[in-house]
């Protein structure tokens, strides 16, 4: 098993996949599609695959998960049987947050119920912690079981090499830059556009409270001046009589 964890670390050192998605190879091929590349996030990694082993149905599904990865959280998908296979290593791995570990989880294994004819696509899910080392790729080999043979889907291009011209590549992801960054930065926009509606709302009640003072202060005086007239039209009677 050690074999196979050391073969998936040079993979991971020798691809230079696509950044970001990095969906080796051709629409035939299997695939991994990240939700996000950030390093050090959690993510969802959906292995998809749409076709047989040149016309036998497949049956099962192995996934090799790279060193740095200890632990995969898989979905249970209905029609299928879903394994956890854990191996010992033969050193401790020491983690990004320094706690080590003697062993990990190297593979998920699918077993289908019925097998998947051609033609058909087939998903499955599973959660991971990815490292915390940006720029690196990772690569997942996967072995595709059918009903008749099998495909290997683990061949590593060479620095270079393109992928697409790989008969079976393994399907890989590369780290990017974490996503805090742009978290924070997001939050900055939002607080400063709350900000400024706030000041926008409070410059309103303002001027209201203004405009309904001034409004006061002209009727008060309009009914003053109306008083006075009243008064001094009395007086007048009153002088007129006598």
């Amino acid at each position: 098993m050690k074999t196979s964890v050391r073969r998936t670390l040079t993979a991971a050192a020798a691809t230079t996949g696509l950044m970001g998605l990095g969906l080796a190879g051709a629409a035939a091929h299997v695939n991994i599609t990240p939700d996000t590349t950030a390093a050090g996030a959690h993510a969802l990694l959906t292995v998809s695959f749409s076709h047989d082993c040149e016309g036998s149905p497949t049956n099962k599904l192995t996934i090799s998960l790279p060193e740095p990865l200890v632990d995969a959280k898989p979905e249970i998908v209905p029609g299928w049987t879903v394994e956890k296979v854990t191996e010992t290593l033969d050193e401790p791995l020491t983690l990004d947050n320094g706690s080590s570990v003697t062993e990990r989880v190297g593979q998920i294994v699918y077993t289908a119920e019925t097998p998947v004819e051609d033609g058909y696509l087939q998903q499955f899910d599973m959660s991971v912690q990815l490292p915390e080392s940006e720029g690196e790729t990772l690569a997942f080999p996967v072995l595709q079981g059918c009903v008749e043979g099998e495909t290997d889907w683990a061949e590593i291009p060479a620095e270079g090499e393109d992928p697409h011209s790989l008969e079976a590549p393994a399907p890989t992801i590369t780290l990017t830059g974490a996503e805090e960054d742009g978290h924070a930065e997001e939050a900055a926009t939002d607080t400063a556009a709350t900000t400024e509606e706030a000041d926008l709302e409070s410059a309103s009640a303002s001027n209201d409270s203004s405009g309904a003072s001034t409004v006061g202060y002209v009727g008060l005086g309009a009914g003053l001046l109306g008083l006075t007239a009243g008064v001094i039209a009395l007086l007048r009677t009153r002088n007129a009589k006598a």
